[in-house]
């Protein structure tokens, strides 16, 4: 396991001291950003946004409330890698839309294809619905014939970053498709962090937020089966990357998780970002810090999917 901090502007900040380039967004971000009584309030937000399809996006279903948004490469001729994209929300809420700016930066950024995910959500479609949605995504993303199957990276981001991790652990039990990399971005791992308490330093996700997400998506399910930290055998899986900030809910289960999956044999690089919240990136695109977070990503997609030799 190895670790580097991107952003880093000199010592690295307490509990409570919020990254240079994220306290003005910190100040007005909120603790949490769903419970059971403004699900349905957040989900009609987001609604309103992404319904017009940009002209480089292409739509296509999968199957009953499942599909995928197609970022090709302009004048791509050739077999590219590829890199299959989970939103997050928490398992609750969101949709692939909410992510064309970043897999259009990621396409373009490295012209490669990107194809995110638009999976059924909790807790009308708790456990395994949304896993299978995001396994049948892949399956069909290797089977283009413009990409190169054994050059899939999987990835996403907080709920998005879980989906892929239990998405590392089918693939390699089914053995149909072998990822070249789990990009995991803060993600949402273990159940047992909804016990954690609440820390002025949250943003965006807190323990009742988690436990709210957490029961969604689990539903009757065992969590030893459907939590990706709970289960015992974590080895034969994709190389694995990790970004976290210190002000992330996730981020004690994040590290223990790269722990084991380096006991287990897996290479896996970690970054820790001093100072950040969770989802900075994502509110804070524009920020010094963030842009170094994902020309981080870019640096480890890059290395994962280059061609063999």
């Amino acid at each position: 396991m190895s670790g580097r901090a991107p952003g880093h502007t000199g010592r690295v900040p307490d509990n409570d001291d919020v990254h240079p380039d994220l306290r003005r967004t910190a100040h007005l971000a909120p603790r949490r950003l769903v419970g059971p009584r403004t699900l349905p309030i957040m989900r009609a937000l987001i609604g309103l946004t992404g319904r017009a399809v940009p002209g480089d996006v292409e739509v296509i279903a999968l199957g009953p409330g499942a599909g995928v948004r197609l970022y090709r490469g302009v004048g791509v001729r050739e077999q590219t890698p590829a890199l299959l994209w989970i939103h997050g929300g928490g398992y609750v809420l969101g949709k692939a839309a909410q992510d064309d700016r970043l897999c259009r930066q990621f396409g373009r950024t490295l012209g490669i294809t990107v194809a995110s995910v638009e999976y059924r959500l909790a807790p009308e479609h708790p456990y395994p619905a949304p896993l299978e949605d995001c396994y049948s995504s892949l399956r069909w993303l290797a089977e283009l014939p413009w990409v190169d199957r054994d050059r899939i990276a999987i990835g996403g981001a907080s709920a998005g970053g879980g989906l892929a991790a239990a998405l590392a652990l089918l693939a390699r039990d089914r053995a149909e498709i072998a990822p070249a990399l789990q990009l995991l971005t803060y993600p949402m791992l273990d159940d047992r962090s909804s016990t954690t308490r609440t820390h002025p330093r949250y943003r965006l996700w807190d323990a009742r937020a988690n436990r709210f997400g957490w029961a969604a998506y689990l539903g009757n399910a065992d969590p030893a089966l459907a939590v990706p930290s709970r289960r015992e055998d974590l080895s034969g899986l994709a190389p694995a990357w990790i970004g976290v900030g210190t002000h992330d809910l996730f981020h004690d289960e994040d590290l223990d998780y790269a722990r084991r999956l380096a006991a287990a044999g897996v290479p896996c690089q970690v970054d820790v970002v001093p100072g950040a919240f969770h989802g900075f990136d994502l509110v804070a695109p524009n920020t010094l810090v963030s842009q170094q977070f994902f020309a981080r990503q870019c640096e480890v997609l890059r290395a994962a999917l280059a061609p063999a030799g």
